[in-house]
């Protein structure tokens, strides 16, 4: 399980760099990238739309073509959540059996309630999933700048032989069997991150945006709680390290989006400027799922019911303020 060789789906900002990292371990890598004018930056100029000023790496190649990408030891998944599915399906076709695929999404499927690995299993069930995960943007990792991240499979050996084929002295993956504890850190983390970021636009104050953090982290661990993860996950780098990051900085998607609607924009119009922040796609899928298993997430819930226009920003922050004291838990 050297992995010589690894193929990155996704030629944005998030693929362009983990391609980087990834040459910079040593490895022959595979772009792929399905945006034409994106594809044409990157061959042309060597340089992503989507990251300009970072110049690629010699060892990274460029295709549009799936099943030349396919022909890879190893597959990184850098694309939406909710395209996954897609992808994922596209690939079955042309994968060798028990490749690893490394999905780098951070969400839940939209109507269905599946998480990343469970897509994977469906969608390409001769293929073996796994997750990267943790506190990471993508400007640090492709500059180089220390990173540290989960990667998680359900083979503890295939988790740490991956771990290995990616890490270098810069992006350090520690690595992990907590598959769905990974899964449940990324997703649930960008809804907060949209309260947080509310939290400021609204200019609501340093200790709002502390306590806002602290709640939400407790609502995550509820959730991760209800669906097997386990409390040594949630409380690492894919759990409340990522929390951290992406509830306290503007480059975070879902943050940026929370602030542009603490500031007033209408949830149409601040989700039009966040095009990619999957927060505000996953909110309703997470909501539902507490729901059902009687977790208790009141951010999370009143996130949703602000993306839906349901509540509006003033009646969230109050169903929020007058809830009923109670013990901290």
């Amino acid at each position: 399980m050297s992995f010589a060789r690894i193929a990155v789906l996704g030629g944005g900002a998030w693929g362009t760099a983990l391609a980087q990292t990834c040459a910079r371990a040593g490895r022959a890598v595979m772009l792929w990238e399905h945006d034409a004018a994106n594809a044409a930056s990157l061959i042309e100029a060597r340089e992503s739309r989507f990251l300009p000023g970072v110049r690629l790496d010699a060892r990274i190649g460029v295709t549009r073509e799936l099943a030349e990408a396919a022909q890879a030891e190893a597959i990184l998944l850098v694309v939406p959540a909710q395209a996954l599915r897609s992808v994922a399906t596209a690939l079955a076709g042309v994968i060798a059996e028990r490749t690893p695929l490394i999905v780098c999404a951070k969400g839940i499927e939209r109507g269905t309630h599946r998480f990343m690995s469970e897509i994977i299993a469906e969608g390409a069930p001769a293929a073996v999933p796994a997750i990267l995960s943790g506190p990471s943007f993508a400007a640090d990792v492709a500059r180089g700048m220390p990173t540290a991240v989960t990667l998680a499979a359900a083979d503890g050996a295939l988790a740490a032989a991956l771990a290995e084929a990616i890490g270098s002295a810069t992006f350090r993956p520690y690595h992990s069997t907590d598959v769905r504890g990974v899964e449940i850190g990324g997703a649930a983390k960008n809804v907060l991150a949209i309260a947080s970021g509310i939290v400021t636009g609204r200019g609501l104050g340093a200790s709002a945006s502390a306590a806002l953090t602290t709640r939400g982290f407790a609502e995550l661990v509820r959730f991760g709680r209800a669906f097997g993860a386990r409390p040594e996950t949630l409380t690492g780098l894919s759990g409340l390290g990522d929390l951290v990051l992406t509830c306290s900085s503007p480059q975070s998607r879902n943050f940026s989006l929370g602030v542009a609607l603490g500031k007033g924009l209408a949830p149409a119009e601040a989700q039009q400027q966040s095009k990619l922040a999957e927060g505000a796609f996953t909110a309703a899928a997470l909501v539902e799922m507490a729901r059902a298993r009687g977790v208790e997430m009141p951010i999370s819930t009143a996130v949703d019911a602000v993306l839906d226009g349901r509540l509006s920003v003033e009646q969230a922050i109050e169903s929020l303020l007058t809830r009923p004291l109670r013990a901290e838990d």
